[in-house]
């Protein structure tokens, strides 16, 4: 295990992050509390989203502006998604600690400011800070784990990664509801105080990576400019393509445009740049790319089942809405569980090629399995269909990042964690996007079909007192749409998982650092 002091001889961050080994003891204790500060900070940031949208409902009604309603989380999304990588760049040039830490005070700051709101328009520029503070704590927090600790050892704690995510989807939902019912809608950004303020405490207090050397250089701003720009431009299409807009209106065509030739000129503008924001050499490794790719699915496929499957129990199994999260805990105990194990596998044999075929091929099949729930499918049935899943995502989500880390210099761990955080969230947007799309034209054309009422078929998502309120007849066809609109959305999925499936298959099993001389990736070439 890595020692968290600077070597005697000096060497930076990488050589602290190299060191292959270092005896039991305090060090290794070190590490652990260094990995429960990072934990709560990943915690910090998964809970905000889930505890805030339990509380849209009550802040609208306050704040009224119920057109801008969705600008809330898009500000916060647009915010995460453009600074993820900037964050990733600066941690690499001048620190991961100061870095960091400046990113949950930041993040913070947008709490409050958002639990002081006094409009909607006031409301969506602090969520848009915030988001801007959130954008640097996922990718610090992988980034910091792999200066720390080996990739041959970092399998122990995913089983910590996957169970902090199976909490704040569990609890998420719940707390924010509670929050909200009894305290009021601004505690559900006051929150994040108390635990923002234990993990800054505890990070500033344990973390200690030694100076970066030669780390000053000047910042790439048209680089960052264009990159923002095209993460903009895409994150908008797939958040208004669709609902706000039609797919083919001039809105939605324009941005298609500017994404894609604010992108293409990143991509030039990095080529010749002299500290890249996104250094396109990392994308020369094949198995860095190959992970990419699977990020960019997995986020796909996650999202979308986290939105669809509460859903359908909601709405054609009678599930309680109130118990959303709790509705999920098959397919998350799976995913954690699978995780510890796989993570186990991999320190004590420092093998991980067969994981993500393994989580492929798992993922491919809890897919297709959920798209041939109806309107009969027991709570039991889809609860199997859904741990199914969760063990093919449990095999994903923290190997991508870990042999993505591995196959990288040190020195571009930021930029390699930031790419791998990034492409996750793209795929994210995409997923809920395409799957909502489907899904709501679904339902709509089945309601209209079945005599639904072309009222009813404009809404593809009634709430649970609504629901109650129709006729029989309109109530089943609506269970009838819901289910078929469930099939197409996750078969959908599964086709678009088999994408992962293939490019799991070319992965080449580098040795992971911590096992033995450290490779050197960037020779392993596409």
């Amino acid at each position: 295990m890595t020692d968290l002091k600077k070597a005697p001889g000096g060497g930076g961050e990488a050589a602290a992050a190299d060191r292959p080994a270092a005896k039991p003891g305090a060090p290794e204790r070190s590490v652990r509390v260094v990995i429960l500060a990072l934990m709560i900070t990943m915690l910090l940031a998964m809970l905000d989203n889930l505890i805030v949208g339990t509380a849209m409902p009550t802040i609208v009604g306050d704040l009224g502006g119920l057109e801008h309603l969705s600008w809330v989380v898009t500000a916060y999304t647009l915010a995460t998604a453009a600074s993820t990588p900037i964050w990733g760049k600066l941690g690499d040039m001048y620190g991961r600690k100061g870095i960091f830490l400046t990113s949950i005070v930041i993040f913070l700051i947008g709490s409050v400011l958002s639990g002081m709101a006094q409009d909607m328009g006031q409301l969506i520029g602090f969520r848009a800070v915030q988001g801007l503070g959130a954008g640097g704590l996922m990718v610090g927090v992988m980034a910091i784990i792999g200066d720390l600790v080996p990739p041959r050892e970092r399998g122990k704690y995913q089983g910590m990664m996957a169970g902090v995510m199976a909490i704040a989807m569990i609890g998420g939902p719940l707390v924010g509801g509670t929050i909200t019912d009894h305290l009021g809608w601004r505690w559900s950004f006051y929150i994040n105080l108390p635990l923002g303020a234990i993990a800054l405490v505890m990070v500033t207090m344990v973390l200690h990576l030694p100076r970066r050397e030669g780390g000053k250089g000047r910042i790439d701003y048209l680089g960052a400019g264009l990159l923002t720009l095209g993460i903009t431009a895409i994150v908008l299409v797939t958040t208004w393509g669709g609902s706000e807009y039609a797919w083919t209106s001039t809105v939605i065509m324009e941005l298609i445009a500017i994404g894609v030739v604010a992108l293409v000129a990143f991509v030039f503008v990095e080529t010749k740049a002299a500290q890249p924001i996104i250094p396109l050499h990392i994308f020369r490794n094949r198995n860095f790319t190959l992970m990419s790719v699977i990020g960019f699915m997995s986020g796909f496929v996650m999202f979308g089942a986290v939105l669809f499957l509460p859903l359908y129990q909601q709405s054609v199994q009678g599930a309680s809405a109130t118990n959303s999260g709790v509705l999920l805990l098959p397919m998350l105990l799976s995913m954690m569980v699978v995780s510890l194990v796989a993570g186990r596998v991999t320190t004590s044999t420092g093998k991980y090629k067969i994981f993500p075929i393994l989580g492929s091929v798992l993922m491919v099949s809890g897919l297709y399995l959920l798209s041939r729930m109806d309107v009969d499918t027991t709570r039991f049935t889809s609860g199997v269909y859904m741990a199914v899943l969760g063990a093919g995502m449990g095999f994903l989500m923290q190997i991508t990042m870990l042999v993505a880390q591995n196959s990288v210099e040190l020195k571009d761990m930021g930029a390699a964690s930031s790419s791998t955080t990034l492409f996750r969230t793209l795929g994210s947007s995409f997923g809920v996007a395409i799957m909502g799309a489907l899904f709501t034209g679904r339902v709509q054309d089945e309601m209209l079909a079945r005599g639904g009422g072309a009222a009813t078929a404009r809404s593809a998502q009634l709430d649970a007192a609504s629901l109650a309120k129709l006729p029989e007849a309109a109530r089943e066809a609506y269970q009838f749409a819901v289910a078929s609109g469930t099939h197409i959305a996750f078969l959908v999925g599964a086709s678009v998982a088999v994408i992962a499936l293939v490019s799991s298959v070319f992965v080449k099993e580098v040795p992971l650092r911590g096992s033995g001389p450290a490779p050197k990736p960037v020779a392993e070439a596409v």
